[in-house]
């Protein structure tokens, strides 16, 4: 079958705003319209992406892997328009893909005072594939945090970083100055078996509201740092090593250039 792009951007504003009426208006379209196209694409897929009630929208199981393949998707065909336009432009341009947390804005700052004519692009990724934009061509560079596939990569460590617990700043371990993963036995945990959050947004969001506990890296828990929470090194979790990565048969100069600049700069700033 011919996949229906304008329908796949339907359905993933839906899945983001788990509320019809919110996607209708965001998407500047008539709400039974967008009911229509969402069951329109339902059928054609021949499989349900939505359980519908009067209160909620949420993704089934089905839906839940399209969400994940169609972010991919639509960043691969907006990546190759991009390229297009580019090469009718003249314009040299860098994408970087990066890990949430992992800020890379202090190594494109020092990237472009050496080179002004190359523009950079920012992708983030998505913790359970986070290699996806430069094995489908969305990205050239990667600042990652492992674990990934790294076949055919070419990798350059930067630093490693710790594991924390966060939780509401009212649970009866967020006094604790350090936890191990013992302490969270009997802890609900917010993780992949249990329940796969949409966004770091949403899992936040149901960390506040004493959903359960999620076990993430530091620099992930300061980026979305909240006066309803807290997070807790946990002492016994190996740490989690962060590096740069490049598709092996990229050798373009500019490439090696960023490289360079980059991973002086990131460790630099992991060692400060």
């Amino acid at each position: 079958m011919d996949l229906d792009l304008r329908k796949l951007r339907y359905f993933m504003v839906v899945a983001e705003r788990r509320h019809f009426g919110r996607a209708a208006e965001q998407l500047y379209i008539a709400q039974p319209v967008l009911s229509r196209q969402i069951r329109a694409f339902e059928q054609e897929l021949a499989c349900t992406l939505f359980v519908r009630s009067t209160r909620s929208v949420e993704l089934t199981a089905a839906g839940q892997q399209l969400y994940e393949e169609a972010q991919g998707i639509l960043a691969t065909v907006e990546a190759a328009v991009r390229r297009v336009h580019d090469v009718e432009r003249d314009v040299r341009r860098i994408v970087v893909a990066f890990s949430a947390g992992l800020p890379v804005s202090e190594a494109i700052r020092a990237f472009a005072e050496r080179h002004p004519e190359v523009e950079t692009d920012l992708v983030p990724v998505h913790w359970w594939d986070p290699a996806a934009p430069l094995r489908d061509g969305r990205a050239q560079i990667g600042y990652l945090r492992r674990p990934f596939d790294d076949a055919g990569l070419r990798t350059i460590a930067i630093g490693h970083e710790c594991w924390v617990a966060c939780m509401p700043a009212r649970h009866p371990l967020a006094s604790r100055a350090e936890l191990t993963f013992a302490d969270l036995d009997q802890e609900q945990m917010l993780d992949v078996p249990n329940r796969r959050t949409v966004s770091l947004e949403e899992k936040f969001e149901l960390i506040a509201s004493g959903r359960g506990i999620a076990v993430l890296p530091l620099s992930v828990a300061v980026s979305y740092a909240r006066p309803d929470l807290v997070h807790i090194p946990v002492t016994d979790a190996e740490r989690v090593e962060t590096c740069l990565a490049v598709a092996a048969d990229r050798r373009e100069k500019v490439l090696r250039d960023f490289l360079e600049i980059a991973t002086a700069t990131l460790r630099a700033r992991t060692a400060a």
